[in-house]
């Protein structure tokens, strides 16, 4: 297994974590390697989510009214409305998982706060993992960084974007984002009803094109939450198979082209994860 080759070839640095989630055994390309979460970051506050639901702190079918002035830059949900509209919490946190809906996501932070999920990742060991800012703080610092906004892709305006920088935005690793969907698939992250929600929620994204790609059978299913930015394409999930197995994945890559259009690096992930799962299964 030459991960490697495949990130090379696909003009990306990669890093990968897999792990079988029944019997332990592992494997890396650079597991512990600090990486910009972007949109990944919604699944730790997914998980924050269930767990106040879970203690009474808040209700998730709570109705909240988004409003023009709650939204979030982003092509999909309640961020491309033109019209004011009422959804529970959890239908929102739906709208987050499956289409990355970034104003659903900010409500939902500044709802949980912050500083709950990483509280939550402390109480789990998962100390490299932390949510620093919402959506709109990644693009209001890109806007800062370069005067603009998504699109970026002049190479010395990308150098500047901190949050391309694991040190200065939200950011994982790839084994902490594989232990976090441990958690989740073994009923570990919330009460086994919050967990089971959660994993529905995570397979009903509806984006095909990078971990999914890869294991392209009716009788393989694959949950997942990616995330994007400039010259960043990830994606975390897991996949099951019809005889029982079950593999969380993260992969996270970081394109040597600026381009906005990054198909080779969508595709490598679904390579580089079905890689990573025929190794473990031997």
């Amino acid at each position: 297994m030459n991960l490697e080759r495949e990130f090379r070839m696909a003009g990306v640095d990669g890093w990968l974590h897999a792990v079988d989630l029944d019997n332990g055994t592992q494997v890396g390309h650079g597991p512990d390697t600090p990486v910009v979460t972007a949109s990944v970051f919604k699944v730790p506050l997914l998980v924050e989510l269930a767990r106040q639901a879970d203690a009474g702190v808040l209700d998730w079918t709570e109705q909240v009214t988004v409003t023009d002035a709650d939204r979030v830059f982003g092509p999909t949900g309640v961020s491309a409305f033109l019209d004011d509209a009422t959804l529970s919490l959890r239908d929102l946190a739906l709208l987050m998982i499956a289409l990355s809906d970034n104003t659903a996501a900010d409500l939902l932070l500044a709802r949980v706060g912050a500083d709950r999920v990483n509280a939550m990742l402390d109480g789990f060991g998962f100390a490299g993992t932390r949510v620093v800012t919402s959506a709109a703080g990644l693009f209001q610092s890109t806007v800062e960084d370069v005067g603009r906004a998504w699109p970026v892709v002049d190479p010395e305006e990308i150098a500047r974007l901190r949050v391309l920088d694991p040190a200065q935005t939200n950011r994982s690793t790839p084994r902490e984002c594989t232990g976090l969907l441990e958690l989740i698939w073994t009923d570990r992250a919330a009460s086994p009803e919050r967990s089971a929600w959660m994993r529905t929620v995570l397979g009903r994204q509806v984006w095909p094109h990078r971990l999914a790609s890869g294991f392209p059978y009716d009788d393989v299913g694959v949950s997942g939450k990616t995330g994007t930015l400039p010259t960043v394409r990830n994606e975390i999930g897991v996949v099951e198979y019809p005889d029982g197995g079950r593999y969380a994945v993260a992969v996270f890559t970081r394109a040597h082209s600026t381009a906005y259009n990054q198909p080779r690096a969508d595709a490598v992930i679904g390579t580089a994860a079905r890689m990573a799962v025929d190794h473990l299964r031997g």
